[in-house]
């Protein structure tokens, strides 16, 4: 991996897929890209990036390949479709899911890759378009050790806290583990803006005394300044944080597990999605106080 520079397939242009790829190509990999809106990707093919019309002829080309989708059913396309990786992926080449989907998708994938002769790891991130941008993402990862062992150097492009989890599926229910503390947090973070505003007190100056107390918090750091700013732009859409959430719910049903604060959170998302704000970032949770919605 280190001699010799492996060609790179990065599917999944969106708010993070973009820039992860663009952090790629600064370290010299030649890197393929395919998207579903090929005029959303002309910056990047500026910079460099080879565009291929299909997620088959990106595995036909490539020696890893990363994807960076919406859902699990876009996973499940992506992977096992008419025109998916499955149907043309070079013997020994490396599947990477960087998807937050499910653990079961996760094991299913690496099944298949492993009865074709490919390897494939589930590798989950957290960190938002900033920790995509400055390629300093939380990355977890599931799969075979060895792999993972191989694929480090192309994660510390991508990330600054990488840690390996466990067999196919870890990655991701750790992640399922990321979102449920982020879920409870955002409400946290949130309410204690509006009640500093109900009190009077300027919420600048409270950001900054509670901000690196035991109050401080990456979602505090990160998203509390754009609220206080108003800008609801996602780094994170609530659609698919709704999404995770629904996921870790499902898991934890299997598990016998009751989850009352994701299940609080996941309430008031989708409250928040009913009245439009399904494409905001979840910093927009604030709007469920100012706007009066209720449960």
């Amino acid at each position: 991996m280190n001699e010799i520079k492996k060609t790179i397939g990065f599917i999944g242009l969106g708010v993070m897929g973009k820039s992860m790829s663009r952090n790629l190509l600064g370290a010299g990999y030649e890197v393929l890209v395919y998207s579903r809106t090929k005029e959303k990707c002309k910056d990047i093919l500026a910079e460099g990036a080879i565009w291929n019309n299909t997620a088959k002829e990106i595995a036909e080309n490539a020696d890893i390949i990363i994807t960076m989708v919406g859902y699990p059913h876009d996973v499940e396309e992506v992977y096992f479709g008419n025109e998916g990786i499955f149907t043309s992926a070079k013997k020994s080449s490396v599947l990477v899911d960087m998807t937050t989907s499910t653990p079961t998708l996760a094991k299913k994938i690496y099944e298949e890759a492993k009865r074709s002769g490919l390897y494939a790891l589930d590798a989950p991130v957290s960190g938002g378009d900033v920790g995509a941008k400055n390629g300093t993402l939380s990355i977890m990862v599931g799969g075979d050790r060895p792999i993972f062992d191989e694929l480090f150097p192309i994660f510390e492009i991508l990330g600054g806290n990488i840690v390996y989890q466990g067999e196919a599926g870890a990655g991701q229910h750790t992640k399922m583990c990321n979102q449920i503390a982020i879920a409870s947090n955002m409400i946290g973070v949130t309410e204690a803006l509006v009640y500093a505003k109900n009190a009077g007190l300027n919420p600048e100056s409270v950001l900054k005394s509670i901000g690196s107390g035991a109050a401080g918090s990456w979602s505090m750091a990160n998203l509390i300044p754009r609220v206080l700013k108003e800008d609801y732009s996602p780094g994170f859409f609530i659609k698919h944080f709704i999404k995770d959430m629904g996921i870790a719910l499902e898991e934890a049903e299997k598990m016998n597990l009751q989850l009352p604060g994701l299940e609080l959170a996941k309430k008031m998302y989708d409250t928040l999605a009913s009245h439009g704000e399904e494409n905001s970032g979840t910093q927009a949770l604030i709007k469920y106080w100012n706007h009066g919605y209720h449960l």
